[in-house]
Order: C-alpha cells, then sequence, then structure tokens
C-alpha cells in the first residue's frame, strides 16, 4: 500500500457494519427532525440513506448526483485522482432545504460536501463516517476515521482472505 497518496490505513466495512452505523445515524437524526424529505448524494450515500429513510419513516427520497473521484480502480486506492467535484444531477427541491436532509457515506476532504452545501445550505447534513478534514461541513455524523483511512464500503468488496495487519505493515 503506497502512502503516496497519504492513505496507509485499509479500513474494510462489512453490510451488517454499515447498517448498524447507519441505523445509529438515524437515531442521532431521530432527536433532530421531523424532515421533509431525505436527499442522498449519489452513490454513495444512497445505501444510508435508504436505512435513515426507513427508520425515521420518510417517504420522500431525492437525490443529488455528484463526482469526485475519475477512477474506478478500487484496488489500487492509491492511484486513485481527485478531480473537481461536478454535479450531474441536482434533487427537486425549492428553496434553500431547509426541513431536507442530506445523507452522505462519508466526508473526506470536504470538496463534494463545500459543492453540495451551496446548492441546499439549509438542508441538514448527515454522514456515517467523518475524517478531520471534512467533519467541520457535517451537522451530524456517527464515526471519525483518521485522515490516512481508505473505507472500503460493502459494494467495493468481494469475499476474500485478507492479510493480518502486522503483515501489511
Amino acid at each position: 500500500m503506497s502512502s503516496s497518496s497519504g492513505y496507509t490505513r485499509p479500513f474494510p466495512v462489512s453490510w451488517e457494519e454499515l447498517h448498524r452505523t447507519s441505523k445509529a445515524l438515524a437515531w442521532r437524526l431521530h432527536e433532530l427532525g421531523p424532515f421533509d424529505g431525505v436527499i442522498a448524494i449519489t452513490r454513495g450515500g444512497l445505501v444510508p440513506a435508504a436505512i435513515v429513510a426507513r427508520e425515521l419513516e420518510l417517504r420522500i427520497i431525492d437525490t443529488i448526483g455528484a463526482i469526485s473521484y475519475r477512477d474506478n480502480a478500487i484496488e489500487k486506492f492509491e492511484e486513485r485522482a481527485r478531480g473537481t467535484v461536478e454535479i450531474i444531477k441536482s434533487p427537486n427541491v425549492t428553496g434553500t432545504g431547509g426541513g431536507w436532509l442530506m445523507v452522505d457515506d462519508l466526508v473526506d476532504t470536504g470538496e463534494t460536501a463545500k459543492v453540495v452545501r451551496t446548492l441546499l445550505p439549509d438542508a441538514h447534513f448527515a454522514t456515517v463516517y467523518a475524517k478531520p478534514a471534512g467533519r467541520p461541513l457535517v451537522d451530524t455524523f456517527v464515526t471519525e476515521v483518521s485522515q490516512d483511512t481508505w473505507i472500503y464500503f460493502p459494494w467495493d468488496l468481494e469475499p476474500r482472505p485478507v492479510e493480518p495487519i502486522v503483515v501489511m505493515r
């Protein structure tokens, strides 16, 4: 694993763990609602947004389509290149987002968060995971991970043997 990208710690997340932490996010958000609906930031926010919507009994779900990574090579994250954030689909929400909940899987550098916040500055922004660089842009999150951690979400993984932590160093 190369440290040239700044990511030196892999953090694989199982479907069960993602479900559990997304439900924990819903518990935190329950006290802050009610919300008019959920806006998932695609693609990573789709699964957590669905879980949060179920737990909070929200039936209106919309999306913001954002692209920031330009390379699909999941297995070599150190080679992934970050590009400028591009909004390819805006939500069908009028106004500044007051009463709405935006959900994403992760805030990393905060670049995507900055862009989506300009679209709906009054929406409540929640993520399952937050890194220090992006954390100030999030209203609610569940788990903080270090900036040098690369999170492998379950949709990016296949069941396979992995090396112990000691061998990876």
